[in-house]
C-alpha cells in the first residue's frame, strides 16, 4: 500500500516546486524565480557588475521594471522637465531606462499608464499569481504573498544574480502560522490587524521566518487588505507573509493583462485553490489573536512593534523612543497633535485605501497648519479615483492630490517632512529619519490619518465614519 504523504504547509508546497538544487548543510538552496521586479533604485549596481562581466539577462521575459522610489510625485513644468529632488534622483531613473531598454526588458516608464508602485502594479496588472516565486531588490516584496505566491526581497548583489541566472540561494526559513479567529469591528482595517500583530510579537517575533495568515478575519480580507497585511509582515521580521489563494483571489485577477486568459485561466485556477497548507501540517510556531479585539490602531515609538489602539495613552517606552517622538508616557495619544498627513505607500495607496480616506474628507477640511498628501500607488488607481471623484473630495477638503509614487514613504523624492514634525503615515515603517530628517512617524491606517488631518492630533476615526456623508 502506498504511504500517506507527509501534509505540508502551504509555503513548503512552493518551495518545493521551485527548488533547483536542494539546500545542503554547507550550501542554500538554489531556487528558480518565475518573476523579478525591479525599479531604480536598487538595480544600478546589479546592471553594472553583469556589463563588466560581460553577462545579459538570462530571462528577461520573466523581469518587468518600474520607476517608484525617486519619481516626483508633483507634475512636470512648463518646459516638461520633472521636478527630481536631487540630480542622483534623475540619473537613476535615467538609468534604468537605460538598462531596460539595453537588456529587452519591459519597463512601465513615467508616460506609460501601467506605471507606479512596484508592489502595486503586479498584483494589478496580474503579474502576481498564486504559486509563483515573486523577487524584487525590496523588502515589501511579501506584499505579493497575499496571493499565495512565494515572494520575498533581495539585495543589490541578488538582483545581479536574478538577472544573471534566475535564480537565488536561499536558505529555508522557518514557519509561523497566525490565525486571527472571529471578526473585525467596524472601522478596523488590515493595516490594525497588522500592527496588533507587530505589537503582539515584536520587531523580531518573526525573524527571518515565513508568516502564514489564516482564520476568519484573513477570508473576509479583501485582496486589498491581504495586501496589506503580507507587506507589513516584514515588519515583524519575517521574510516571507503569505495567505493561501481562494475566490476571492481568482475574482481578483481574472481578466487582468497578465493573468492567463479563458481555458488557461480555469486550468490554472485549479492550480492555485490547490495550494493550501494540508491538514495535520506543522508549523514551528503558531499565534492566535482574537480578531475581535482589535482596536483602530497607531505608533506612538520609532518601530513598529511600539504600537496601541488609537483611543489610548502612551505606554512606557524606551528613553531613546520617548526622546525622540516626545511621547510622554500616561498622556493619551489624543493630545499629540499633527503637522503633515501621508495617505499612500505600497501599504496603503489602493483604491480601497483612497475610498477610506474619502469618506473620512468628504464634507470636512483639513486642520489649518496641517498639510495632508494623497499620493494614489500607481497610474491607474490615480485614473480609477478621479473618475470616482475621490480627488475631488480632497481637493475640497484642503489635502493635496499628488502623482503615483512611493513618495514620503521613504523621502527619497522630495515628499518629507520638516525637522521636529509628527507625521500620521499609512506607509510602513516609523524609523528615526525615514520620512525626513528628525521627523517623528506615526503609522496609521487611511482613515485614521484622514481623520488626524481633520482633527489636526491623532484621533480615534470612527466616530467621524459614523458621522460621514
Amino acid at each position: 500500500m502506498p504511504l500517506n504523504p507527509i501534509p505540508k504547509t502551504l509555503f513548503q508546497k512552493l518551495w518545493d516546486r521551485h527548488v533547483v538544487v536542494p539546500e545542503t548543510a554547507e550550501s542554500p538552496a538554489v531556487l528558480f524565480i518565475d518573476l523579478h521586479l525591479i525599479h531604480e533604485v536598487t538595480s544600478p549596481q546589479a546592471f553594472t557588475v553583469m556589463e563588466e562581466r560581460g553577462l545579459k539577462v538570462r530571462r528577461p521575459d520573466l523581469t518587468f521594471g518600474t520607476l517608484d522610489h525617486s519619481t516626483p510625485t508633483l507634475p512636470a513644468d512648463e518646459t516638461g522637465a520633472l521636478p527630481y529632488a536631487t540630480a542622483d534622483a534623475a540619473r537613476q531613473v535615467e538609468q534604468l531606462i537605460a538598462n531596460c531598454a539595453t537588456h529587452g526588458i519591459t519597463l512601465f516608464g513615467m508616460d506609460d499608464p501601467r506605471r507606479g508602485i512596484v508592489h502595486v502594479i503586479g498584483p494589478e496588472l496580474g503579474l502576481t499569481q498564486p504559486g509563483k516565486t515573486i523577487v524584487c531588490g525590496d523588502s515589501h516584496t511579501s506584499t505579493h504573498g497575499a496571493f499565495g505566491a512565494l515572494a520575498f526581497g533581495i539585495g543589490t548583489t541578488e538582483v545581479g544574480h536574478v538577472l544573471a541566472t534566475q535564480c537565488v540561494l536561499q536558505r529555508r526559513p522557518k514557519s509561523i502560522r497566525v490565525t486571527f479567529d472571529g471578526a473585525l469591528q467596524k472601522g478596523v482595517t488590515a493595516k490594525d490587524m497588522a500592527l496588533a500583530m507587530i505589537a503582539k510579537i515584536g520587531a523580531d517575533g518573526g525573524q527571518g521566518c515565513a508568516i502564514e495568515f489564516a482564520g476568519e478575519a484573513i477570508r473576509t480580507l479583501s485582496m486589498e487588505g491581504r495586501m496589506t497585511l503580507c507587506n507589513m509582515s516584514i515588519e515583524a521580521g519575517a521574510r516571507v507573509g503569505i495567505i493561501a489563494p481562494d475566490e476571492t483571489t481568482l475574482t481578483f485577477l481574472r481578466g487582468r493583462e497578465f493573468a492567463p486568459k479563458g481555458n488557461a485561466f480555469d486550468a490554472a485556477s485549479e492550480d492555485w485553490l490547490s495550494l493550501k497548507t494540508d491538514d495535520g501540517a506543522r508549523f514551528d510556531q503558531e499565534v492566535f489573536i482574537d480578531a475581535s479585539d482589535i482596536r483602530p490602531m497607531i505608533t506612538f515609538g520609532v518601530s513598529p512593534d511600539a504600537a496601541a489602539p488609537v483611543d489610548g495613552t502612551t505606554p512606557d517606552m524606551t528613553a531613546e523612543a520617548e526622546a525622540y517622538m516626545k511621547f510622554k508616557p500616561g498622556r493619551a495619544f489624543a493630545e499629540e497633535t499633527v503637522d503633515k498627513v501621508f495617505i499612500g505607500s505600497c501599504t496603503n495607496s489602493r483604491l480601497s485605501d483612497l475610498r477610506a480616506a474619502a469618506d473620512i474628507f468628504r464634507g470636512r477640511r483639513v486642520k489649518s497648519g496641517v498639510t495632508a498628501l494623497i499620493v494614489p500607488g500607481s497610474e491607474a488607481i490615480r485614473r480609477a479615483a478621479e473618475a470616482e471623484g475621490l480627488h475631488e473630495v480632497f481637493l475640497a477638503a484642503g489635502a493635496q492630490w499628488r502623482l503615483p509614487g512611493c513618495s514620503m514613504c521613504i523621502a527619497m523624492n522630495g515628499d518629507k517632512g520638516d525637522p521636529g514634525e509628527l507625521v500620521v503615515s499609512t506607509s510602513n515603517r516609523n524609523f528615526i529619519g525615514r520620512q525626513g530628517a528628525g521627523v517623528r512617524t506615526v503609522l496609521a491606517s487611511p482613515a485614521t490619518a484622514a481623520a488626524a488631518a481633520i482633527a489636526g492630533h491623532i484621533i480615534d476615526p470612527r466616530p467621524m465614519l459614523e458621522g460621514s456623508s
